[in-house]
């Protein structure tokens, strides 16, 4: 990626692999990308934002490039996170997620209440007591569900749900294309179904914001971001012609907001 080095951390799991610039800023912002994708969904953030802040990008353990990785988990994944900002100096950061990204980041956070100067989120969920019986149980039959599709019709099911314009729908495919299909499969169940054993309440201290596609039909994330919003007080703001991936079918707006956002904590 442009203006990006990149980088990566190794453990006895496997290799992490993330991108960053050689810049200073008294807050860097961390940007996690969802489940299946990787880096490049936030290549319209890092272009607007790598001239101003230090940032950071990774492929989460098991996606793109940080492959092979066994024993996915939020504790493991979290502590790659760790080594990650410790081996470049990052002791705050404003942690933007988009869907997994946003859980990993309050997993994170709830360790970490230092490090935190401001989360987004962006179309993710909430850890917590939100989730009814019914919710766990899908998610953990994520596999074999996945796996009836034909993989084509899989990957296009995808890319539509989580983006409303071409561009974010593209970008989704080109990101599905380094997995096999029962890669792919595995993938969604176990970055799922890690979710049920790991779930807790968590303390997120910082300013945090919400972030929701109106045409975000995943699941019940919008019913989940409803709720967030009125159980914790943080704003939920809505951002018109989106789906899931936010960030990518309306970069100018999410852009701006995140500006704001971290120019309000500086």
């Amino acid at each position: 990626m442009d203006g990006l080095n990149e980088k990566s951390v190794t453990s006895n799991h496997g290799r992490t692999c993330y991108w960053t610039n050689e810049i200073e800023s008294d807050i860097a912002i961390v940007f996690l990308p969802g489940l299946s994708a990787d880096h490049r969904l936030f290549e319209a953030q890092l272009l607007f934002f790598k001239d101003k802040f230090k940032v950071l990008v990774w492929d989460c353990p098991c996606h793109g490039k940080s492959r092979p990785y066994d024993e996915f988990s939020y504790a493991n994944v979290c502590n790659e996170l760790d080594n990650i900002l410790k081996t470049e100096g990052i002791d705050k950061a404003v942690f933007v997620g988009q869907s997994l990204g946003g859980m990993l980041s309050q997993y994170y956070i709830d360790q970490h209440p230092s490090q935190a100067a401001g989360f987004v989120s962006i179309d993710s969920a909430p850890f917590g007591d939100y989730y009814s019986k019914s919710d766990l149980f899908w998610l953990s039959q994520l596999e074999w569900m996945c796996r009836m599709f034909p993989d084509k019709l899989l990957r296009s099911s995808m890319a539509k749900v989580c983006g409303a314009t071409e561009t974010a729908q593209k970008r989704m495919h080109d990101m599905l294309s380094c997995y096999k299909k029962k890669e792919l499969c595995h993938l969604l169940y176990v970055g799922e179904a890690a979710f049920i054993p790991e779930n807790k309440n968590v303390n997120i201290p910082c300013k945090s914001i919400l972030l929701l596609g109106d045409k975000d039909n995943v699941g019940k994330v919008k019913t989940y971001n409803k709720e967030w919003s009125r159980r914790t007080g943080f704003p939920l703001i809505i951002i018109p012609g989106a789906s899931h991936n936010a960030n990518d079918d309306q970069p100018d707006k999410v852009n701006e907001i995140l500006l704001n956002f971290v120019k309000s904590i500086n």
